[in-house]
């Protein structure tokens, strides 16, 4: 397991307003899907409650992550700002999101990836017409994305820019409005971005319902940056199974947003794939991993409740290269129902 290290908090973070969400929506709507709210009527038997997942594997790329790529470039191009080039770095679904955002927009996009990035990740990018450089190490993408934007290009960062945060809030907004009111509110933590957004969306609309970030328990920076009081880093890629939680920290933006959740859950790997293939089966939809650990949160919280209780789960994405998916299904969970 990578080692971690710690990082005083500096400066506190501005926060945003939560109609920031809204003005994203507003912002973005023409241009991605209103993906679908689903549930399992057998799970919600098993479980004795109601389980909402909002499903972002039927977004454009696959993954929530067009969402806050888009509202950045989109608010960029309303301030006069639209640069002309962007780089991002990515273990995957942002650069997917960043490549295609740049497509949309006639704009030129270089991604950097760590060379462990799953091949269909990387072809993803490729398709959509964005340039993509290869690095040994996560370290070592982020330092050649910092190089090549003091050099002119436009960082996009994945999780460290309030417009993201506000675009992938929407995924929670929508779900929000689509579903009614909600007792708590799940999604898995890699930079944060997502778990920043739903948490703004959810003071928008619903501000006395919690918001749980879950976690892999091997990739846990964030839980113990959370339990800290400040941010820890590991130092090397955590090599969880669930590869979009697979980030060295999260960002001083993310963070002033992550210290007021409800809480953090951390998941064992074998309790990762579990989920993957009982959503899978549920669901009939694909269902990366990282998604999956948010659901394995949810299970953990949902034991400790006394009464029914309606939970939204947001599945991030639904994006699994052929060796994750081969060691999902090395050993069949589906003789163990959920209890």
């Amino acid at each position: 397991m990578s080692a971690l290290t710690s990082s005083l908090t500096e400066a506190p973070v501005r926060l945003m307003s939560p109609e920031v969400i809204r003005a994203a929506q507003t912002r973005i709507a023409p241009h991605i899907h209103r993906t679908l709210l689903m549930g399992s009527h057998l799970l919600d038997s098993w479980l004795g409650h109601e389980v909402s997942f909002k499903v972002e594997g039927f977004q454009k790329g696959g993954a929530f992550k067009i969402r806050g790529a888009l509202n950045a470039l989109l608010s960029l191009k309303e301030e006069g700002n639209l640069p002309s080039h962007v780089v991002a770095f990515s273990s995957g679904n942002h650069a997917q999101a960043v490549a295609m955002a740049g497509k949309m927009l006639g704009i030129t996009t270089t991604i950097i990836m760590p060379r462990f990035v799953s091949k269909v990740k990387q072809q993803a990018t490729l398709s959509y017409g964005a340039q993509l450089l290869l690095t040994d190490t996560r370290q070592q993408a982020e330092a050649l994305a910092a190089e090549m934007a003091e050099r002119g290009a436009y960082l996009l960062h994945p999780s460290a820019d309030d417009r993201v945060i506000a675009g992938q809030g929407t995924a929670c907004l929508e779900a929000l409005e689509d579903g009614g009111k909600m007792d708590a509110v799940f999604a898995t933590c890699g930079g944060g971005g997502l778990l920043s957004g739903a948490y703004l969306a959810t003071q928008l609309v619903s501000p006395e319902t919690p918001v749980y970030g879950a976690e892999p328990q091997i990739a846990n920076d964030a839980s113990q940056s959370y339990q800290a009081g400040h941010i820890i880093s590991f130092d090397e890629s955590p090599m969880t199974i669930a590869d979009g939680a697979r980030t060295l920290h999260v960002s001083e933006s993310t963070f002033a947003y992550l210290k007021k959740l409800a809480g953090f859950y951390e998941v064992p790997e074998h309790e990762i794939i579990y989920w993957t293939q009982w959503l899978h089966h549920l669901l009939k939809v694909v269902v990366e991993p990282t998604s999956a650990v948010a659901m394995a949160a949810a299970h953990q919280w949902m034991k400790t409740q006394k009464r029914r209780q309606r939970i939204l789960v947001i599945l991030s994405g639904g994006n699994i290269a052929a060796n994750s998916y081969q060691k999902v299904w090395a050993q069949d969970y589906l003789c163990q129902p959920p209890e």
